[in-house]
C-alpha cells in the first residue's frame, strides 16, 4: 500500500493503538451498569465473566472504525483479507513453519506467568473463564471469534503498523508499538482489579504478538490466514467457558 501524505499526518493509527484497551474496559462498565441496575451487589465481578460478549462489542465499533478509517484513504478496509494467489502454495508451507514456532510461544508464557503469579495455571483460568448462561455462551461462541478475526490483528497490523512506519521512519519501532499493545490490550478483558491478574493479562502475550507482528511485517499476505486461525482458537477458548447452573 502506498502510504500518501494526508495517510502520514493521520493521528488516527495512533488512537487505535489504545482503542481496544478503552473499548473492553467501557463494555465491561456498560454491563456493569446494567447488572447494578437489576440488583447485582457484586456488579463489576459479574460483568467480568461477560468478556466474549464485551468483546464482541469492542470489536465492532473496531470493525466500523476500520472501514470509515480506510474510506477516508480511498480504501476498502475488506481488502486486507484478500488472497494473494500468486504466492498462496508458498503462504501455506510459511503459515504451516509459523504455527509450528508459534505454539509453544504462545503456550509457554502464559503457564510459566500464570505459575509465577498464582502458583498454578488453573488458579488464573478460574478467574478468567466464569460460568455464563447457555445462550450467552452461543452468542459468543458465534459472534466472538467471528468479530476477532476480522477485528483484531487487521487494527495492529494492517492498518496501525504501515501507518506508525510511515510516520516514524522506523520499521522496528512500528512493529513494536503494534506488538506491545496487542498484548496490553489483554489487560482490560477481562478488567479485574487484582494485581496478579492484570500483570498475568499484560505479559502472557508478548512474545506471541511480536513473533505475530515481525510475521506480518515481513509477509503481510499471511494476515487473511492468521485471522482465520487466530478466529479457531477464540473459539475454542470460549468453549472452556463453563455454563452457569
Amino acid at each position: 500500500m502506498v502510504i500518501t501524505t494526508t495517510v502520514q499526518q493521520n493521528r488516527w493509527p495512533w488512537l487505535m493503538l489504545p482503542a481496544r484497551l478503552v473499548l473492553f474496559a467501557f463494555w465491561q462498565m456498560v454491563f456493569a451498569m446494567v447488572l447494578v441496575l437489576l440488583g447485582s451487589s457484586h456488579a463489576w465481578v459479574a460483568a467480568a465473566a461477560w468478556w466474549p460478549v464485551t468483546a464482541v462489542l469492542a470489536n465492532l465499533v473496531c470493525i466500523w472504525l476500520l472501514i470509515v478509517l480506510y474510506k477516508q484513504e480511498g480504501a476498502r478496509f475488506w481488502d486486507v483479507f484478500r488472497l494473494q494467489r500468486q504466492t498462496m502454495k508458498k503462504d501455506f508451507f510459511i503459515l504451516l513453519g509459523a504455527l509450528i514456532l508459534a505454539g509453544p510461544i504462545a503456550f509457554l508464557p502464559n503457564v510459566l506467568t500464570a505459575t509465577w503469579l498464582f502458583g498454578t495455571q488453573q488458579a488464573a483460568l478460574d478467574m478468567f473463564l466464569q460460568p455464563l448462561p447457555v445462550w450467552g455462551l452461543i452468542f459468543a461462541a458465534i459472534l466472538f471469534p467471528i468479530t476477532i478475526a476480522l477485528a483484531e490483528l487487521p487494527t495492529y497490523f494492517a492498518y496501525c503498523m504501515p501507518r506508525l512506519e510511515a510516520q516514524t521512519g522506523r520499521r522496528w519501532l512500528a512493529v513494536l508499538l503494534a506488538s506491545l499493545f496487542l498484548a496490553v490490550q489483554h489487560a482490560t478483558l477481562p478488567l479485574l482489579f487484582d494485581g496478579r491478574f492484570i500483570l498475568w493479562r499484560l505479559l502472557m502475550f508478548i512474545p506471541f504478538a511480536l513473533f505475530v507482528g515481525l510475521l506480518l511485517r515481513w509477509r503481510p499476505q499471511l494476515l487473511p490466514y492468521l485471522a482465520v486461525v487466530h478466529g479457531l482458537l477464540d473459539m475454542a477458548t470460549v468453549l472452556m467457558i463453563p455454563t452457569a447452573v
